[in-house]
């Protein structure tokens, strides 16, 4: 089918490395891999830093006027897509524009990576919030990345049009890599980290790290860490010097080799929706030690894969750091089953099998809808 995509976050032709990017590109492969003919019907960008509702009014004015170019558009070209769908919805990034030319064309609509924060509902995001509701009313089918987003969903999105959709990646560069892995890890255990060095959440996840490892390091191990950005000097002191191994920012093509010559990834995830990281090194035959935030759990098999400590408790995870540390073919067993764990459940060959359903339940879902109006 014909799918015409949005991703009013993050629009995907930016260069910035992102998480968010890089899953909205999967997503567009993986439909394209179930035989979809997938157009960008607009790059427009919804987010913003700071809101009120006089800044979301302009920037509804401008995606409405976005919308109708794209509806233009596509009356001269003869276009018609057969669904609309938008990627990531939330209250910072509303979608006008995915929901207006559903309506136009009267199109089934759906939306991959909602979640909903009704402490939003008051104050400045009011406006975003009540906009981003206004479209999870309006789809035909709805999917949250994570279980953890589910249940403030359900509040306006029915059962019926409500899906988990748990992320994949394509893991082929990263199984090839995987191939020159050394076996058995053997002290001291090579530990990585990835993650920009920005302010927020990524900046508290280093200083988390940094707590966690002071307390183990009465053992051996040392720490890769590849990241850049404009917190890089205060995060980098946070850690012993000469324990640790900053690589910078490295591009994408280059980091299945990192991931296989280290043993464990270390990364607390502090507010991360679920962290592409480990997905990519879980797929590489790398365990992982991280912080049980939002949909990690959902990817990582705690106490199989990797394990799991509440967010933001430096204790907690470094007593699972010293677990491993203590035993190191243990990092080799997490290692195994977590490559395992990827071949059956986050390639994109099943990344594509779930959306393929999804987006036909989409067009289900809206010819019920005309069929009820109708009678």
């Amino acid at each position: 089918m014909k799918i015409a995509f949005t991703a009013p976050m993050k629009p995907l032709d930016h260069p910035v490395p992102s998480g968010d990017r890089t899953m909205g590109r999967l997503i567009v492969k993986a439909l394209e891999r179930a035989g979809h003919d997938v157009q960008i019907a607009s790059t427009f960008k919804s987010w913003r830093k700071e809101g009120s509702d006089q800044i979301q009014a302009e920037v509804k004015s401008l995606a409405l006027n976005e919308a109708a170019k794209v509806a233009d558009h596509w009356v001269q070209s003869g276009y018609r897509p057969d669904l609309f769908l938008t990627y990531h919805l939330y209250h910072k990034a509303p979608d006008w524009i995915g929901s207006y030319l559903a309506d136009q064309f009267d199109l089934p609509y759906a939306i991959v990576e909602a979640s909903r924060a009704p402490k939003r509902q008051k104050g400045k995001w009011a406006f975003g919030f009540a906009a981003a509701d206004q479209a999870l009313e309006r789809a035909d089918a709805v999917a949250a990345i994570h279980n953890a987003d589910v249940a403030c969903l359900q509040a306006v999105v029915s059962d019926e049009r409500l899906d988990v959709l748990l992320p994949f990646l394509d893991a082929s560069p990263f199984q090839q890599a995987a191939r020159s892995r050394k076996s058995p890890a053997s002290p001291p255990l090579k530990l990585l980290a990835v993650g920009m060095m920005r302010e927020g959440d990524k900046t508290s996840s280093y200083e988390v790290l940094a707590r966690a490892l002071a307390l183990v390091i009465d053992l051996p191990w040392t720490l890769t860490i590849v990241g850049d950005g404009p917190n890089r000097d205060h995060i980098l002191q946070l850690f012993p010097q000469e324990k640790i191994n900053w690589l910078g920012a490295l591009p994408s093509d280059q980091l299945p080799a990192q991931y296989a010559s280290h043993n464990l990834l270390v990364w607390p995830a502090i507010r991360e929706a679920f962290g592409l990281v480990f997905l990519e090194a879980q797929a590489t035959g790398t365990g992982v030690v991280a912080g049980d935030t939002f949909g990690v759990p959902d990817i990582v098999r705690d106490g199989v894969s990797g394990f799991l400590s509440p967010e933001g408790d430096p204790e907690a995870f470094a007593a699972n750091l010293r677990r491993v540390l203590m035993e190191p073919s243990l990092a080799v067993k997490l290692g195994q089953a977590a490559a395992r764990h990827i071949e059956q459940k986050h390639t994109l060959v099943a990344g594509a099998e779930r959306l393929d359903a999804f987006v036909h339940k989409a067009i289900q879902n809206h010819k019920h809808r005309q069929e009820a109006h109708i009678s």
